[in-house]
């Protein structure tokens, strides 16, 4: 029996294989899709994944301004900033915040969704929302992905 046919291979930043996915986002629910982005930033869909290791793709997500939310999201949903300062509080509703900045509620549900640390906010950096159908990743010739096909 060969013992070295069954070593563990762990991936470093050495022999990550990092790509470029398209996502479009039109007509998709956010919270489904965000958990889908998560995960192929995360590069859970890799065979090599290795959880200490930012070993996931970059992903440029594309039409956000035309996302979905189910139920009485859009009146209900609440998202809270603060500045710091004694009565810096701001609270906003999801349509509030859809008409402002549409990328910015993306960004949001997909960060909450990746590690709490130092390599969370590594991966995160791989992450391109753009409200609409163009993008300035043309030069990387993202790979177009169904969000349907994604697990």
């Amino acid at each position: 029996m060969d013992t070295l046919s069954y070593k563990t291979v762990s991936a470093n930043a050495a022999t990550v294989d990092k790509n470029w996915v398209l996502v479009d986002a039109q007509n998709e629910t956010l919270g489904r899709l965000a958990s889908k982005v998560a995960n192929l930033i995360r590069g859970k869909h890799k065979t090599n994944y290795t959880p200490h290791v930012d070993c996931g793709d970059n992903v440029v997500v594309i039409n956000a301004g035309k996302i979905k939310l189910t139920g009485n999201k859009w009146e209900d949903k609440k998202y809270v900033t603060f500045s710091g300062y004694p009565g810096g509080q701001k609270i906003s509703t999801a349509n509030e915040v859809m008409a402002k900045n549409p990328n910015k509620m993306v960004e949001k549900a997909v960060k909450g969704m990746l590690p709490k640390s130092k390599l969370g906010r590594a991966m995160y950096r791989n992450l391109y929302v753009y409200e609409g159908a163009e993008h300035n990743q043309e030069a990387q010739q993202p790979k177009e992905v169904k969000v349907s096909d994604l697990k």
